[in-house]
């Protein structure tokens, strides 16, 4: 028998991580939050190896989570923006705190391959 539709869990920051954990998520608000808004096509190129409909499923996700801002240009072709919204740049600093511990990590372990 299927299990139906799981309640809500008591600890707030479940729902944070379950959205964070999605393969590909972190990959995306980190690159919004590096380099910018970004066209479809643009980020794309800077999440090596996310196919099209991966990355159109997250960004859905995060637009309706209320993570990332689509931005709609009618212009020929129409234009399509992605950017970070203000609920995102509260947790932008904890991206950045990451970012500084990978670099440190990646420093000691070269040091200790000559070893």
């Amino acid at each position: 028998m299927g299990r139906g539709p799981q309640p809500p869990s008591p600890c707030p920051i479940h729902g944070l991580l379950e959205l964070l954990a999605r393969p590909w998520t972190l990959h995306i608000l980190w690159a919004l939050s590096t380099n910018g808004p970004a066209r479809f096509g643009v980020l794309q190129k800077q999440i090596e190896g996310i196919s099209s409909r991966v990355l159109a499923e997250r960004l859905r996700m995060l637009e309706q989570k209320d993570f990332v801002f689509r931005h709609y240009a009618q212009t020929i072709p129409p234009a399509v923006t992605y950017g970070i919204t203000k609920r995102m740049k509260e947790i932008e600093k904890v991206l950045q705190d990451l970012e500084h511990l990978a670099r440190k990590w990646k420093v000691e372990e070269g040091a200790g391959a000559g070893n």
